[in-house]
């Protein structure tokens, strides 16, 4: 009969949950977002999306408080 070392812990405990740390550690592995200028601007289309969305929830606000 041969002795066998097993390791007291079987998983990760880093990973939280109980599933995540049922994974392999190649499987977790969170690869970084690749370093780059982010180009966000705000446009017409995003100023006038906004306007409506203000005024139809102003108008709606008034109605039901009137």
């Amino acid at each position: 009969m041969t002795i066998r070392r097993r390791a007291l812990v079987l998983s990760d405990e880093a990973a939280g949950h109980p599933f995540l740390r049922s994974l392999p550690p190649h499987v977790r592995k969170v690869e970084p977002e690749p370093a780059g200028r982010r180009s966000w601007r705000f446009g017409w289309s995003d100023v006038r999306t906004f306007l409506a969305a203000y005024c139809a929830s102003f108008l709606a606000i008034s109605i039901f408080i009137y």
